[in-house]
């Protein structure tokens, strides 16, 4: 009797041992941003919107990471958010005390074979996006009287103004003229946002697409006053209204067939996957769980949202972990939609129908 109580006393010392290593395992992980300081690489120049953005996550993080570690900010813009995507994915140390606060664009770029992509999207590690709302309308100068979409269609020549060959908008509004089979279409590109404002009042352009967020907030007349005639949109994500221009038909509608359908869906990806914070390959699990779960909780903080809308002049539309992986690892990859959509990204006429 007395071997065995000196045996469960040495079990228990032993368990004991074994539980107070782990509790100090578990400590030492929650308590290791303590003290340290966490770098956001934003692949963006400071000043513009991009950088707002990241400046409305940062102090969040601060307040959410166990330990409450500093964060700052380092700027590494170009080529398209390749420069900053390709170091971080390369050259930083996947130590959890540097997170890409990247664009958007990096996937995109991936994965249309753009040059210049050293970074494997499928092995960077993905925490969140503040934003996924993204939706897009293509309107038109009332003056034309094209109030519905059998006008639009049967107008020859219609005049899309754009930024440049390859942006956003031009992009968004060559598919709307394909989906809506608007008559022998004109793309001009070369103007800047405000340029595109002023020629389509003067009735230099005819229509452009654009971000529905953007063009109610710097020219509300133009749905309130029916300034301009608003004739499609195309939701990001899918299947969630604009509180204003949801009752308008959605380009996934007019699509005919299954490889009309994946191009879709592979732009609305594009353009839903905000702006991401990611870790380079190789960070450890328990630090990616740390970040991830800050990310969670910043979105979810009730002071999140204003702060964000100050200082971006948008409303946040946070989009978690698993979901942002799903969307990249279920997004259309195959060839025939990849050149589909170079196409519209193109100055070539669009593919017929």
């Amino acid at each position: 009797m007395k071997a065995l109580r000196k045996k469960w006393g040495m079990l228990t010392v032993a368990i004991g041992g074994y539980l107070g290593l782990s509790m100090g395992v578990a400590v030492a992980q929650a308590n290791f941003y303590q003290g340290k300081t966490i770098t956001l690489l934003a692949t963006t120049s400071a000043g513009g919107t991009g950088d707002l953005r990241v400046k409305a996550v940062a102090p969040f993080l601060t307040k959410h990471v166990s330990g409450n570690p500093t964060v700052v900010i380092q700027y590494m813009d170009g080529g398209g958010g390749r420069k900053g995507t390709n170091h971080l994915y390369s050259n930083v140390r996947p130590d959890g005390l540097t997170v890409g606060a990247v664009s958007g664009s990096i996937i995109g770029l991936a994965v249309m074979g753009e040059s210049g992509v050293t970074y494997d999207i499928d092995k960077l590690i993905y925490l969140g996006s503040p934003e996924s709302e993204n939706h897009y309308v293509i309107y038109t100068r009332s003056e034309l009287g094209l109030a519905n979409l059998e006008k639009l269609a049967a107008w020859p020549g219609i005049r899309i103004g754009a930024q440049t060959v390859g942006h956003v908008s031009y992009v968004a509004g060559r598919m709307f003229a394909y989906f809506l089979n608007m008559k022998e279409p004109k793309f001009i590109a070369g103007y800047t946002a405000a340029e595109l404002d002023v020629s389509l009042v003067r009735g230099e352009l005819d229509a452009r697409a654009n971000n529905a967020s953007s063009v109610l907030r710097r020219n509300p007349d133009w749905l309130e006053k029916r300034v301009m005639n608003f004739h499609a949109i195309m939701e990001i994500p899918k299947g969630e209204k604009h509180p204003r221009l949801g009752h308008l038909p959605e380009i996934g509608t007019f699509a005919k067939n299954d490889r009309e359908n994946k191009l879709i869906a592979l732009w609305r990806a594009f353009r839903a996957v905000g702006s991401p914070y990611v870790l380079p390959p190789g960070t450890p699990k328990d630090r990616v769980a740390i970040l991830e779960e800050a990310l969670r909780k910043t979105f979810a903080d009730p002071e999140f949202p204003p702060f964000f809308r100050k200082l971006v002049s948008d409303d946040p539309s946070p989009m978690d972990a698993p979901s942002l992986k799903k969307l990249i690892a279920e997004m259309p990859r195959d060839a025939e939609t990849i050149d589909t959509l170079k196409k519209f990204a193109g100055t070539g006429p669009l593919p017929s129908r």
